[in-house]
C-alpha cells in the first residue's frame, strides 16, 4: 500500500462536499510530476485530502478506488483522474505550521514541492499526521 496527499482548495471542492457526494474522480491536475503521482496510485492506497488555500490543513482520509483513467474533463489524453472515497474525517485538522514544525516532516513533499496537487507520503509522514489530528487541542 502506498500513501498520498491530494489537495483542494476548499471554496472549489471541500471535504464536506466530498463526503456528501461519497465518491469522486479526482480531476484538474495539469502538472506533469502530479499526473505522473496520480498513475502510481493503486486501489486501496490511502489518502490525505488537504484543504488549500486560506486553510492550509489536512482535514480527511480518503482510499482509491479505481486507478488513472483518461481525464472525461478534457480531450488531451496526457491527463488523467483517479477515482477518490472519503474513509474519515481527521479527528482535528492538522495545519501546514504543524507539519513544518514536526520532527520527521523535512522531507515532506507537501512543504519541499508545495505547488503540486497530488504528492506522495511515506508510512511514517501518513501515520504521524493522523497521530498529529489526535493530539492537537482544539479551543
Amino acid at each position: 500500500m502506498n500513501y498520498w496527499l491530494v489537495k483542494s482548495e476548499p471554496d472549489v471542492y471541500s471535504w464536506q462536499q466530498f463526503v456528501e457526494d461519497k465518491k469522486t474522480f479526482w480531476d484538474g491536475v495539469r502538472n506533469y510530476q502530479a499526473r505522473n503521482n496520480m498513475r502510481a496510485m493503486a486501489k486501496g492506497d490511502l489518502v490525505i485530502f488537504y484543504h488549500s488555500g486560506e486553510e492550509r490543513s489536512a482535514v480527511g482520509v480518503a482510499e482509491v478506488v479505481k486507478t488513472a483513467y483518461q481525464d472525461p474533463t478534457t480531450d488531451e489524453v496526457a491527463w488523467v483522474v483517479v477515482d477518490l472515497k472519503p474513509v474519515r474525517p481527521l479527528k482535528s485538522s492538522v495545519t501546514l505550521a504543524t507539519m513544518k514544525s514536526t520532527k520527521g516532516f523535512e522531507n515532506l513533499a507537501l512543504v519541499k514541492q508545495g505547488r503540486l496537487s497530488v504528492v506522495p507520503l511515506t508510512k511514517t509522514e501518513f501515520e504521524t499526521i493522523e497521530e498529529l489530528s489526535r493530539s492537537v487541542t482544539k479551543y
